[in-house]
């Protein structure tokens, strides 16, 4: 497999717009070349929407094949997508979500509207869980999401993927509000990759062919790095900026084959469930990270 020439990593947040002055919580963009590597702080998930586009067009435009990282889930447990879009295509509710999100300049987003349409769709109080107020607050304007998981039964579709049981991860895609949590970045960031896969030239890993494509956009967790993400911290450092910068330049820095054999060697779920890259190899990524 032909290296990745650039590899650019995201941190993403399902937050409202950013102040100007670079700090925690937000969107962080790591870019990994031959040259070295670069961070950029991004206010909006609409400023990073139109980055990353120009990113993309960027690397195609100079034939440097790129891999673009994000860091919150490609697609949910086996079986969601059907009961949302009556097919087993992440893809497919990608675009449902891209029709539902709404989220104008300021990132005041209707996530937790979007959670309790899909949560009707299903017996019992879940899957989606966490909010903002308690069940029963006058404030709370989405009683069909319930403020805690307690009661909720992940029978017929379970509580995680596959891919989070393999890397240990700390959150499930259905858990909206407490730290750690992805599942409102994934409700956020969806809508954006089913508008960037549509870009010539990009392929999504694993659900379609990517190996001759000049962009692949693949899925993420820098918590298989955090060993090398506690010993780079220093007094001031921006975890989430630290984050992006150490992943992009490891991922670069894996030698084609092992990083083709990441790609590759995975179980038949991850073509519905998606798969984080690099589950397995945190050893090898972490000795990958510059000093």
């Amino acid at each position: 497999m032909r290296r990745f020439d650039t590899v650019i990593v995201v941190d993403w947040s399902a937050g409202k717009r950013s102040r100007k002055k670079a700090k925690k919580d937000a969107i962080w963009i790591g870019i990994a070349r031959a040259g070295g590597t670069t961070t950029e702080y991004v206010r909006s998930r609409l400023d990073a929407e139109s980055r990353l586009n120009a990113l993309i067009r960027e690397e195609q435009a100079t034939q440097r094949k790129a891999l673009v990282a994000l860091d919150f889930p490609f697609g949910y447990p086996k079986g969601f997508a059907r009961d949302v879009v009556c097919a087993d295509d992440s893809l497919l509710l990608w675009d449902w979500l891209s029709e539902e999100i709404e989220d104008p300049a300021d990132g005041k987003n209707n996530r937790f509207a979007v959670a309790e349409k899909l949560n009707a769709r299903f017996d019992g109080l879940g899957p989606f869980w966490g909010k903002t107020f308690k069940d029963g607050d006058p404030r709370d304007l989405h009683p069909g999401v319930p403020y805690r998981k307690a009661g909720i039964v992940y029978d017929r579709i379970s509580e995680r993927r596959m891919c989070d049981l393999a890397a240990k991860a700390s959150s499930s895609c259905f858990q909206l509000a407490f730290p750690p949590t992805v599942g409102g970045q994934a409700l956020t960031g969806l809508p954006v990759l089913s508008r960037l896969r549509r870009l010539e030239g990009v392929a999504v890993w694993p659900f379609q062919e990517w190996q001759d494509a000049p962009t692949v956009l693949a899925e993420i967790w820098p918590g298989l790095i955090e060993p090398a993400v506690k010993s780079a911290l220093g007094d001031g450092d921006i975890r989430d900026e630290v984050q992006v910068r150490l992943l992009a330049r490891a991922l670069r820095n894996l030698p084609p084959e092992t990083l083709y054999v990441l790609m590759t060697d995975l179980p038949e779920e991850a073509v519905e469930e998606a798969w984080i890259l690099g589950v397995g190899a945190s050893e090898r990524l972490c000795a990958l990270c510059p000093s």
